[in-house]
């Protein structure tokens, strides 16, 4: 049996209360099922709601349906509240409105659809907060969960939005300008994608749009319950902001996937757990600027930026990292552009991860200059007053496991006063192209605990496996046996352009420094005007484990090395002028280069020798050296 009402009702009330946007006078619906102020679905009874209608109690029984007419949708709020709507099924797009009774201020809202399609899937958003070219779109709206402030066709101030449903957005700008001032958005129940923004607290969508958030509390729990998403050309700037995320429940029957459209929870093989992330910067063109906030996810990633092209991420004298165990502080996949500046990141597991096949990753100081440029580039906003008393500062990385995760090829530049403190590997490159540059001239330093500076090894990630023609997250990684075979194509003396490289400038580095690939690739290590004390040498790594999956993802990057002759795992090293390096331990390297003024000694009191194809041979400056080269300290 379908009811359907005929009246379209408007609502007012305290979701506007002091807007200039003033609702239309309200009305009580009586639809000719309802008793006076209530509603009541029947078991198998679908409820059709053609207009916005308030009641004092709404009941569903178990198996009714509240439906609105085709081309709408329809949100429960009880007193301001979003709440009620559910998922229909694990990996669906649609909501409903669950069975229970509801009583208070109920509204159950009557807004037209605004269906985004992602690959193969469109998604019904449902928000408290449409904006598009035109201002407030009152339409598409719900404006009885945007509780106070003032709302206008330009800012929003001092607004309100509060779900405790599923897959409810905030606030969502599609090609306009606009300005949250002190908004405050609390979201409790889980989203569905956040490569779409469904169920996100914030969307900026489009090339058109400039979408500032100003002072704003948003704190989110569930799955995919995003923060603040950029997409499709959009230009998001975030000021004086705290965003927090926390994991929510995944469905009992979810099944962990790479394929995003269903993706709920990161992939494992980043040696990462969670299901939400604070943020993520998404499609063709996109900006998102991070000035004077604090971002933090549980798990997962704080910053995230997933696909697309001509991505820039940016963050200033900002806060970042994560609450839980694991987690990473930004990502960079693809041509993502991603600059850290003035920053203090407190991370779980990596700064960043390095996704490739191009990205550009800068860690570095925010003065005056850098902040300007920033602010011209990225079209943030910021007026001479603001720049001016914009503070320099340098970054401070404080990680739990590793400091940068090389997960695909890119660039990644240290420099001004930057420090980097982690437990492990400052930079752990699983088998990928690198060119890492570390300068060290105005107070840069690396501090890894574990003593090593970079560890290159194989990829551990086992990748997904096709199971029912879905790409599924059950694979298992297994330790390979035995010595690699030699490639005798592969010329371990020579600089290619797929080798793992490192260039440091003016710095002190204490640690070592390990090739141990098994598959040809070169370490090149280039030192200028620094001194370097460890060892540098080709090894053969071994996890801590056999076998590794989903119960032990934290087991990925750890590896064990023993030093040993190359392989197919050169190290290649260049001494600059002005360069010192110190040999705590037997070192094998496939060619050394000594500037006229570069110097490698053993340790006081301690006495160096250097072989050469088995040959004893001195180590001279002004030289280059080539073949299977063994520096011992005795």
């Amino acid at each position: 049996m379908t009811l359907i009402t005929r009246r379209s009702i408007l609502i007012a009330g305290t979701a506007t209360a002091g807007a200039v946007l003033a609702p239309v006078p309200s009305a009580t619906a009586a639809p000719a099922t309802a008793r006076g102020t209530r509603i009541t679905v029947a078991a198998g009874e679908t409820y059709e709601l053609s207009a916005t209608t308030r009641v004092a109690r709404l009941s569903i029984a178990e198996g009714g349906t509240i439906v609105a007419p085709d081309g709408h949708s329809v949100t429960l709020t009880v007193d301001g509240v979003e709440t009620g709507q559910r998922l229909t099924a694990t990996g669906g797009t649609r909501t409903l409105i669950q069975a229970g009774t509801y009583r208070g201020d109920v509204v159950l809202t009557v807004a037209e659809a605004n269906p985004v399609t992602y690959e193969t899937l469109t998604f019904p958003f449902r928000q408290a907060l449409y904006v598009d070219a035109d201002g407030v779109e009152r339409a598409k709206s719900v404006l009885t969960s945007v509780i106070g402030g003032r709302l206008t066709d330009t800012v929003a101030k001092d607004v309100s939005i509060t779900s405790t449903g599923e897959c409810f957005d905030g606030v969502y700008v599609k090609d306009a300008d606009y300005t949250l001032e002190r908004p405050v958005i609390s979201l409790t129940g889980n989203g569905r994608c956040d490569f779409a923004g469904y169920g996100a607290a914030v969307v900026g969508a489009g090339a058109a749009t400039t979408l500032v958030v100003d002072g704003a509390r948003i704190t989110t729990k569930g799955v995919v319950r995003t923060g603040v998403i950029a997409d499709a050309g959009a230009n998001v700037v975030v000021k004086n902001s705290r965003i927090h995320t926390r994991n929510g429940v995944l469905p009992a029957d979810y099944q962990a996937t790479v394929e995003t459209p269903y993706m709920q929870s990161v992939p494992w093989m980043l040696g990462l757990d969670g299901n939400v992330r604070a943020t993520n910067l998404i499609g063709a063109g996109s900006r998102a600027t991070y000035l004077d906030s604090t971002v933090f996810s549980e798990t997962w990633g704080a910053l995230s930026v997933e696909g697309g092209q001509g991505l820039k991420l940016t963050v200033v004298n900002s806060r970042v990292g994560n609450t839980g165990s694991y987690g990473y502080g930004t990502y960079a996949i693809g041509d993502a552009t991603v600059r850290v500046l003035g920053s203090r990141f407190d991370v779980g597991s990596y700064a960043t991860i390095i996704a490739g096949p191009a990205a550009n990753v800068h860690y570095g100081d925010s003065t005056r200059e850098a902040v300007a440029a920033l602010n011209a580039e990225l079209e943030l906003g910021l007026s001479k007053a603001e720049l001016q008393a914009v503070p320099a500062r340098n970054t401070v990385v404080n990680s739990g496991h590793f400091g940068y995760m090389f997960f695909g090829a890119g660039t990644l530049t240290l420099d001004g006063g930057t420090v980097v403190n982690s437990e492990k590997a400052t930079f752990l490159n699983k088998g990928q192209r690198t060119t890492i540059t570390v300068d060290g001239s105005r107070g840069a330093r690396l501090n890894p605990r574990n003593g090593i500076v970079l560890q290159m090894m194989e990829l551990d990630d086992p990748g997904p496996v096709r199971v029912d023609g879905r790409m599924m997250n059950v694979g298992v990684y297994t330790e390979p046996t035995g010595d690699p075979a030699k490639d005798t194509a592969f010329d371990v003396t020579a600089v290619h352009t797929t080798d793992g490289a490192a260039t440091f400038t003016s710095i002190a580095l204490k640690g070592d420094f390990y090739n141990g690939m098994r598959k040809g690739k070169n370490m090149v290590l280039t030192f200028d005007d620094s001194s370097v004390r460890g060892v540098i040498s080709a090894s053969s790594t071994r996890h801590h484990v056999s076998t590794i999956d989903a119960s032990n993802f934290y087991e990925l990057g750890e590896v064990t090395n023993t030093t040993r002759a190359a392989v197919n795992n050169g190290v290649i090293v260049a001494l600059g002028a002005g360069s010192t390096w110190t040999v705590t331990g037997t070192s094998h390297l496939t060619k050394l280069t000594l500037a006229a003024d570069a110097a490698v000694e053993a340790p006081s009191g301690k006495k160096l020798t250097m072989t050469v194809d088995g040959t004893v041979t001195p180590v001279v400056a002004g030289q280059t050296y080539a073949g299977a080269i063994a520096l011992t300290v005795g």
